[in-house]
């Protein structure tokens, strides 16, 4: 095999790992499978949900975990989807690549207050990062193009949580 051959068979390896990551994202939200949405990121990683009212930063893996189990955990489903994925490489740096996807994240919560349906739709821009384990999300920016149903679901989800976990 030529060297051209090796690194477009690569590339579109990258592209397929890039992807599933961002899909297990979405779908370890749903099954509430938290030690498989870890493996979705760096140790360390910055989140930006900024246009959701969250100011962005940096948070070790593990905290950002029980950040999203927290908000997430309380809802008695969720389904989100992540479709039409943007992959640019770096060209300077084959162990980086920026992956924009939209979100449709749909919440319900059985019995709220205002109504059991929450949604928002919007995109995300992952910025991955080759590791030793494969391609993970190190920066994660949300935006929010907008949402409708019950504005106060993902509170009242969040109490839900924090009484089920005393």
């Amino acid at each position: 095999m030529t060297a051209d051959l090796e690194a477009r068979i690569r590339r579109l390896e990258d592209r397929v790992s890039i992807s599933d990551t961002v899909i297990r994202y979405a779908t370890s939200i749903d099954r509430a499978d938290w030690e498989r949405y870890a493996t979705c990121f760096t140790e360390t990683v910055h989140v930006d949900f900024s246009e959701a009212g969250m100011p962005p930063g940096d948070f070790a893996r593990e905290d950002f975990l029980g950040f999203a189990r927290a908000g997430l955990g309380g809802f008695t489903a969720r389904q989100h989807l992540s479709p039409n994925h943007e992959i640019e490489f770096d060209e300077d740096d084959p162990d980086r690549a920026v992956c924009r996807s939209y979100m449709y994240a749909q919440h319900h919560l059985e019995g709220a207050e205002g109504g059991d349906f929450f949604l928002m739709r919007g995109s995300y821009t992952n910025h991955m990062r080759r590791t030793a384990d494969g391609w993970r999300i190190e920066k994660l920016v949300q935006h929010l193009s907008w949402s409708e149903g019950n504005q106060d679901a993902p509170a009242q989800a969040a109490a839900r949580y924090r009484a089920a976990t005393v």
